[in-house]
């Protein structure tokens, strides 16, 4: 081979040689800003994990101090502010505090394995009211008794699961969330979203707290008061909540009640707290239902999205 061309070869192998070396540089410059990344995204959504579980004991705290000044719940103490966005280091965090006994109860349907009349009469007026099939509170019902024996009209046990093209059992205990209504003969997408601003699943059965309720509630609840006058009440104890049941009954326009003996109260043990944190490009969201025997509260159950 003549010296020109062996130079004109080894001028190309040198190019190639380089290209190679750059684009090899270059991917792995990409991936190591990739990893790089990644890893900040990782830590980000590490600390803003736990950003946002302090923000729930951020709320028991403010719960259990107010369990030590007062007895009554109502939306003018200090836990039912809402928490404004906070600054933390790359970020920040806010949170809020929800009552959740103000709204019905669903597992208050079955007590102690049995269903309870009293309760199914006022889930059909809440239904009813909603303009849902009455047919769904025994269905429910059903789902949670420890019998089975099917209730009519529209009640289902195993019989009635078992022949589906998915089959599957009645769960004979209390709900565990609202998600798990799906399962329940008549409660679709579009029932359990119309559902879901007026009931929660809480693990005790108990009175719903009349300062907290929709009308819609305290007008299932409370047999003889219309939704008319239910919004009334709502109205005025937004300027007043209500001090004790006594001062609900009187207060009830045109006189007289027909509440069930321990379904209403002017204080809750359950709430909903939210904490949502964002560090960098991570955003997490920390909620816990909580519950408060008159001290520190316990978390019943808590996730993070």
């Amino acid at each position: 081979m003549k010296p020109d061309k062996q130079n004109g070869v080894a001028i190309i192998m040198v190019l190639l040689i380089v290209a190679l070396a750059t684009s090899l540089a270059a991917f792995m410059a990409t991936q190591q800003n990739m990893w790089q990344r990644q890893v900040e995204s990782q830590l980000d959504r590490a600390q803003a994990r736990r950003i946002g579980i302090a923000a729930i004991d951020w709320a028991r705290a403010i719960l259990a101090d107010d369990a030590r000044t007062s007895t009554i719940d109502d939306d003018k103490e200090m836990w039912a502010t809402r928490l404004p966005a906070m600054p933390v280091e790359n970020g920040e965090v806010t949170g809020a505090i929800e009552d959740r006994q103000g709204l019905f109860n669903l597992n208050n349907l079955v007590r102690n394995g049995t269903t309870s009349a009293p309760d199914v009469a006022q889930f059909q007026r809440l239904l009813g009211m909603l303009g849902l099939p009455l047919e769904l509170a025994t269905a429910l019902a059903d789902w949670m008794d420890a019998d089975s024996e099917t209730q009519y009209p529209g009640g289902a046990e195993n019989t009635y699961y078992l022949a589906l093209p998915r089959p599957y059992r009645t769960a004979n205990r209390p709900l565990t969330e609202i998600g798990e209504l799906s399962l329940v003969k008549g409660f679709d997408s579009k029932t359990i979203e119309r559902l879901r601003p007026f009931v929660a699943v809480l693990p005790l059965n108990g009175a719903v707290n009349v300062n907290f309720a929709p009308p819609e509630v305290l007008s299932a609840v409370v047999g003889n008061l219309s939704l008319a006058d239910a919004r009334l009440m709502v109205q005025q104890r937004s300027m007043q909540p209500f001090k004790d049941v006594a001062d609900f009954t009187q207060r009830m326009p045109h006189g007289g009640t027909q509440v069930v003996a321990g379904s209403i109260t002017v204080s809750s043990q359950f709430f909903m707290a939210t904490g949502r944190a964002t560090v960098g490009r991570a955003q997490v969201t920390t909620q816990a239902l909580l519950q408060r025997l008159g001290g520190w509260p316990t978390v019943v159950w808590q996730s993070v999205e």
